[in-house]
């Protein structure tokens, strides 16, 4: 494993952690056991990967709430894989629904601030005409959540293949239009989106970051929820996670231009050795801070 930098004792703008438990948490400790052992390598954030189905008491969602407190530990939530907000008929949509408001509900419980999704597929649509439909269908999650008083900010993710609902243009968009939207931006994904091994620059990192700010303003650019990884992808996109070391993503660019533009929030990250990489993006982007020039 990368050793810890010594410079953890700095408050940095970002906190890093790994979706999914740890590989190295003890195997009986469950959640709990993840964010503690978050805790042990200095690292601060976890998200949930609820990615299948939600079986939590609410006993259970105290325990992690009370933990991840008193580990300082900030805690988001990966939902379900099986929501479209643009499917085709009204019973999948139900469907989908329930699964994202199940996990925000619980979530909250938990004590998560961010529910991340992919936000589904063009269904062979027109783009513009999905993103509609979409965006309908999110604004009453939202307004949902609102009214039962469930404290959480919906993050839609950017998705790494052009036949899914999820650029980023769309998601600051959405965000721009319901509350308590904002975008969850996986670089990896804009990264294997085009197909082509573009995005893949200081100058493209950057463009995205003006992008954000000039959408969402402060908001945008220092509330950032960031998935990150090494990423295989063919024409169509993304195929599968990688370790940073066997990639070509330019990653150390990438936390240069998160520096330079003052940018912050969490980054997450989902490589296969999960908490090694989370600490490796963490390593370069206090070496990043060091040499900032802030725009």
């Amino acid at each position: 494993m990368p050793p810890m930098s010594k410079a953890t004792h700095v408050t940095l703008p970002f906190r890093f952690g790994t979706v999914g438990t740890p590989l190295s948490a003890p195997k009986n400790g469950g959640s709990v056991g993840g964010i503690q052992r978050i805790r042990e390598m200095t690292l601060n954030a976890l998200e949930f990967a609820w990615v299948q189905s939600i079986r939590i008491s609410d006993e259970a969602c105290a325990k992690l709430r009370e933990t991840a407190l008193a580990a300082d530990v900030a805690l988001s939530v990966h939902a379900s894989y099986y929501i479209n907000l643009n499917a085709l008929t009204e019973e999948m949509w139900l469907a989908g629904r329930e699964r994202l408001l199940t996990a925000c509900r619980a979530g909250y419980k938990a004590g998560a601030t961010d529910i991340i999704f992919h936000p589904g597929s063009y269904m062979k649509m027109e783009p513009p005409v999905a993103w509609k439909i979409a965006r309908d269908r999110l604004a009453e999650v939202a307004d949902t959540i609102r009214r039962e008083k469930v404290a959480v900010t919906l993050r839609p993710e950017t998705m790494g293949k052009s036949a899914m609902l999820g650029s980023l243009e769309e998601c600051i968009a959405w965000s721009r239009e319901i509350e308590d939207v904002l975008p969850c931006v996986d670089f990896a994904h804009l990264h294997a989106r085009p197909g082509d091994g573009s995005f893949n620059t200081y100058a493209e990192f950057a463009g995205a970051l003006k992008l954000i700010a000039a959408g969402l303003g402060e908001r945008g650019l220092k509330r950032m929820h960031i998935h990150f990884s090494g990423i295989e992808y063919t024409s169509k996109g993304e195929k599968r996670h990688l370790n940073l070391d066997v990639a070509d993503v330019k990653y150390k660019e990438l936390f240069q231009a998160l520096a330079d533009f003052g940018a912050g929030g969490r980054v997450m990250c989902e490589t296969p050795n999960m908490e090694e990489g989370a600490i490796v993006m963490r390593n370069s982007y206090q070496r990043a801070a060091a040499k900032a020039k802030v725009k």
